[in-house]
């Protein structure tokens, strides 16, 4: 079963920058297609970005294009969240699951992690 397990949230200023992982436990994560969600408190869970097993092809939600990097390093069995200039309305919790490459969408396999707490406030 893939586990994935979120790291790297924090409290920061607008403006800032933070990078999240997502590790993988269990299995090899080189053929899943993997993307980050978040959800803000009284929103539902939005698609921020997908990257696709090889990490040829990257989605991004309009909202974080030329902000947000996706990468990931199949031999660390993990994927990245790169976010820069970051905004008061990023804040929220960041979960990675696997997504479909095509729309960016919960893929509805795998396993929910705990995610991570991004907040941006001055």
């Amino acid at each position: 079963q893939l586990q994935l397990v979120e790291s790297g949230g924090g409290s920061v200023q607008p403006g800032g920058s933070l990078r999240l992982s997502c590790a993988a436990s269990g299995v090899t994560l080189d053929y899943y297609t993997i993307g980050w969600f978040r959800q803000a408190p009284g929103r539902e869970r939005e698609r921020v970005s997908c990257i696709s097993s090889s990490g040829s092809i990257r989605k991004y939600a309009d909202s974080v294009k030329g902000r947000f990097t996706i990468s990931r390093d199949n031999r660390k069995n993990t994927v990245y969240l790169q976010m820069n200039s970051l905004k008061p309305e990023d804040t929220g919790v960041y979960y990675c699951a696997p997504c479909v490459v095509a729309t960016g969408s919960y893929a509805g396999i795998g396993h929910w992690g705990l995610g991570t707490q991004v907040t941006v406030s001055s």
